[in-house]
């Protein structure tokens, strides 16, 4: 194992460079010996500029999509083959105010039609 002296020495000699570079004057500045101000409003332009880039790449492409499921949803009728969000391709048999009865094959059940994500079939055949 190295001397302590061979580990410790080259800490002591950056301590003291930094202390060098900390104590060094600082650049000049105009004639009034203040730096010069920027406006309040550049120091906000990065957050303004992150919301916008979110507002385009999350929020916008997640209300159209919410606006077409609405349609969607809203032109379910009897007689249209849909898909549901698990996969099940069926058949709607009845709608209801919140749910959809589809027979899949030889299978009677009723969904959510929020879960209804595909048209297949049907004067509405949209997908979303």
């Amino acid at each position: 194992m190295p001397p302590l002296s061979y580990i410790v020495r080259p800490i002591f000699k950056m301590m003291h460079l930094n202390t060098l570079l900390a104590q060094a004057t600082a650049p000049a500045t105009g004639t009034t010996g203040q730096p010069p101000q920027q406006p309040a409003w550049i120091g906000f332009a990065p957050m303004v500029l992150l919301v916008i880039v979110f507002y385009f790449i999350l929020i916008r492409p997640q209300q159209k999509r919410a606006k077409a499921l609405a349609a969607l949803v809203s032109g379910i009728k009897a007689g249209d083959k849909v898909v549901t969000a698990a996969g099940i391709i069926g058949t709607v048999i009845t709608v209801k105010d919140k749910t959809v009865t589809l027979r899949s094959a030889d299978t009677k059940m009723e969904v959510t039609k929020s879960s209804v994500t595909e048209i297949l079939e049907g004067s509405a055949a949209v997908e979303v």
